[in-house]
């Protein structure tokens, strides 16, 4: 497992879980570093960093969707050594429901979870509403973007040279975004956890039940307070709320907090 590739922060030797991340738009695997923290006994933190950024700053970044699906299903594989739930957020959600569809595929070692954080349903296509930033957004809005709902730190809005490189690799993840795709009769059958924001304006109302259909076993879905980054607090915290992590350890085990019961096929 390299380094550069598997962001472990804080290595756990008897882990029996590891909480394995991919990337939102314009985000790396240091956006997730903070949640070692907070995991439960036993369970691992792997972030997947994607090329162009980060420990794979050398390389380039990848120019569509398929060339970085594919290197993130070699990413997330090598991470799979143990047992593991998959995460994604935004864009990331789509990148995790993707990567788990094609191991499913290829029988390869299946997550014990897909989680998906604010993300519209995959299965209805890249809509404008989904298209945040935009590709023809001028810097200074990709930037009042940023600033406004992204994660970046403020040591990199003090300083030009790191957000001239934030900005790179936002308009980096949005031309990949924008060539993304649902292939026709992707599913998944390990349970799905869906997770969004009760005032994040990017999601369409009908998304829990389009997300419902792509599951074929076990669904829950939960609303958190805030919009597309939940509420700094919820953010920080956001494991403590991902049911798969705490399967073996029911006394504490997140509720279902959506406005609708958590459903199971």
């Amino acid at each position: 497992m390299q380094d550069t590739i598997v962001v472990r922060p804080r290595k756990v030797a008897d882990a029996h879980l590891r909480l394995v991340c991919l990337g939102f738009c314009g985000g790396g695997a240091g956006s997730y570093v903070p949640w070692a923290d907070v995991l439960p006994e036993g369970v691992e933190l792997a972030a997947i960093c994607y090329p162009g950024r980060e420990g794979r700053f050398a390389e380039d970044c990848a120019e569509d969707w398929d060339a970085l699906a594919e290197d993130a299903v070699r990413a997330v594989l090598s991470a799979a050594d143990t047992d593991y739930v998959l995460f994604g957020h935004s864009m990331g959600g789509w990148m995790a429901f993707d990567v788990a569809a094609r191991i499913e595929e290829r029988g390869g070692p299946l997550p014990k979870a897909l989680v998906v954080s604010s993300a519209n349903a995959p299965s209805r296509g890249l809509t404008v509403q989904d298209m945040f930033p935009a590709q023809r957004d001028s810097d200074e809005q990709i930037m009042h973007w940023m600033e406004t709902f992204g994660l970046l730190p403020q040591y990199v809005l003090d300083d030009p040279d790191l957000r001239d490189m934030a900005l790179e690799l936002m308009r980096a993840d949005v031309r990949v975004r924008d060539t993304f795709y649902h292939r026709e009769g992707a599913r998944v059958g390990v349970p799905v956890q869906v997770i969004n924001g009760d005032s994040d304006e990017v999601i369409d109302p009908r998304a829990p039940e389009q997300w419902r259909r792509l599951a074929a076993g076990d669904y829950r879905h939960d609303v958190l307070p805030g919009g597309h980054f939940y509420t700094p607090e919820i953010w920080a915290s956001l494991p403590t709320r991902i049911a798969a992590l705490y399967a073996h350890d029911a006394e504490h085990a997140p509720r279902a907090e959506a406005a609708e019961p958590a459903v199971a096929a």
